[in-house]
């Protein structure tokens, strides 16, 4: 299940508390303290290719996009 479904389905479910209690008791995502689940793109939310380095937190091609804007040059 990604996270947008999650969040979709608590929408659906705002009018009915009783079943939406139930529903997150039984189907809410882990919350992760390790690994590659962890490391989210703050731009676009995509889990591979994070270049965490400088405290950037993009994936590679978000990072393609505003490297420019951000002051990072390229040497080729």
């Amino acid at each position: 299940m990604t996270i947008k479904d999650w969040r979709k389905v608590l929408k659906q479910l705002k009018a009915k508390p009783t079943k939406r209690q139930k529903y997150v008791k039984h189907n809410s995502p882990n919350e992760r303290t390790t690994g590659a689940g962890l490391l989210r793109c703050v731009r676009c939310g995509r889990f591979r290719g994070h270049i965490g380095k400088y405290g950037l937190h993009l994936c590679r091609h978000c990072f393609r996009e505003v490297a420019l804007s951000i002051g990072f040059k390229k040497y080729s």
